[in-house]
């Protein structure tokens, strides 16, 4: 018998995997904080023999060299990857045996990479799993954007015969395990469902059930903005990632919060958007710990600028900081705990912003100083604006401040998360702002002119 255990990493919207059999076991694109690949390990009371990584992978960083020295696995990785540490380069048709009557087969899928490689688990001969990393996901496929954007239309096609490869190849039955798909910025878009087959992908699926020229044309039509700090994930890798360090960062008390705002450096508070909204360190920004944490901080944050964190426990802190690690920010400059009385200095008291739904905008807009800010993507945009609305894009309003008109800034999302960051951010650069906490729905019923472009 086989096991293949599912390791959710929620925040960037991917999985990785252990499977394995009795004594022993792989692990595919393992993130970056591989104690809890280990962990899983122990829970069933198996060896990890093998490291494979589908990819080099462009939106976060691996924890697959750390993993396979910690455990002694060899390590496989495509050998199309240009690395720079010692490995065991994978081509297509190669297989390792993970377990007895288990063995692991590489099938080259081109297209998210030009070295793409996914893993079919085989038992007893049979496929009954699959690894697809970024090739074949639920219901769509990875992105061919990514790389180099030349290669574009290129990979996108290679992308349509590897899926088209994997459902003539593999049995109907076999599970699809991909590594993005969930969320994940590395999907070109985002289906429903959290299982699936190679038959279920095979009729519903846009890569297989649309002829290659449709369908390189509504993909390519349909990439969105790729975050910022993916330019920095793929270089780390090929590098061989250092080790982590989940040590707590060093305290800082209210005399060095207010000295590195005073330098320039970042202050994130990990706080709900609800709390930062009634009171804050004046200056500091919100991003959320319980939300896409990583993907919107590494996206908005000058690569390399010092942040200190400030949570409202250790356990969250703690929380943030294995979640930044998965994506390069590996030590805060600092940190606290508590509530922003303790954050600001002796004299001073900290700052707030209103809140309010669409139904409260509605009574305010249009009007003389009254802005609307919506910070969502061009997609989303494309899908319907509220008319006279100001579009910036919250992972590049941190760039864009000076083109907010003057007046009253009512910023809104889809849901409020984003809304919630962007009026932080301008709430720093001390305008006047007020956070739409409500879900874009409710806009057009709240009486607000939506437009359809």
């Amino acid at each position: 018998m086989f096991f293949v255990d599912t390791i959710e990493v929620q925040g960037l919207g991917n999985r990785s995997y252990l499977a394995g059999g009795e004594r022993t076991a792989v692990a595919v694109d393992p993130p970056r904080d591989v104690d809890q690949v280990i962990a899983a390990a122990v829970r069933r009371g198996v060896r990890i023999s093998h490291v494979v990584e589908t990819h080099v992978h462009n939106d976060y960083v691996t924890g697959g060299l750390e993993l396979a020295r910690i455990t002694g696995a060899a390590y496989h990785v495509p050998a199309g990857a240009r690395v720079s540490f010692a490995r065991v380069p994978v081509r297509d048709g190669d297989r390792a045996e993970v377990d007895a009557g288990l063995t692991l087969r590489a099938l080259a899928t081109p297209g998210h990479t030009p070295h793409h490689t996914s893993y079919a688990l085989e038992e007893g001969g049979t496929a009954v799993a699959v690894f697809t990393g970024g090739s074949l996901l639920i219901g769509t496929v990875g992105r061919p954007d990514l790389v180099e954007p030349r290669l574009t239309e290129h990979l996108a096609r290679a992308q349509h015969a590897s899926v088209h490869r994997l459902a003539a190849e593999l049995p109907e039955e076999a599970a699809v395990l991909p590594t993005h798909g969930f969320g994940s910025f590395c999907s070109s878009s985002q289906a429903e469902g959290g299982a699936t087959t190679i038959g279920k992908e095979k009729a519903s699926n846009e890569a297989l059930v649309r002829d290659v020229d449709t369908f390189v044309a509504e993909l390519l039509a349909g990439l969105d903005d790729i975050p910022a700090y993916y330019a920095h994930m793929g270089p780390a890798n090929a590098a061989g990632p250092a080790p982590v360090d989940l040590t707590p960062p060093a305290v800082a008390d209210a005399e060095e919060v207010a000295a590195r705002l005073a330098a320039g450096e970042w202050v994130v508070d990990l706080r709900n958007r609800v709390a930062f909204a009634a009171g804050h360190v004046s200056g500091s920004f919100n991003f959320e710990a319980d939300g896409q944490l990583a993907t919107y901080l590494a996206w908005l944050i000058p690569w390399g600028k010092p942040v200190t964190l400030l949570a409202e426990s250790p356990a969250q802190l703690a929380s943030a900081q294995r979640e930044l690690v998965r994506v390069g920010i590996d030590r805060p400059a600092a940190a606290a705990t508590g509530e922003p009385a303790r954050w600001v200095r002796e004299g001073e008291a900290p700052v707030s912003f209103p809140r309010a739904d669409f139904a409260d905008l509605a009574g305010r807009h249009p009007a003389e100083g009254v802005v609307v800010l919506d910070v969502r993507r061009g997609a989303e945009r494309a899908g319907g604006y509220i008319e006279g609305s100001v579009h910036i894009p919250v992972h590049t309003l941190h760039r864009r401040l000076a083109e907010v008109p003057e007046g009253e800034v009512w910023v809104h999302c889809a849901g409020g998360a984003r809304a919630a960051i962007a009026a932080s951010l301008l709430d720093a650069a001390g305008r006047d702002v007020v956070a739409v906490d409500d879900s874009f729905d409710a806009a057009a019923a709240a009486g607000l002119t939506v437009r359809n472009p």
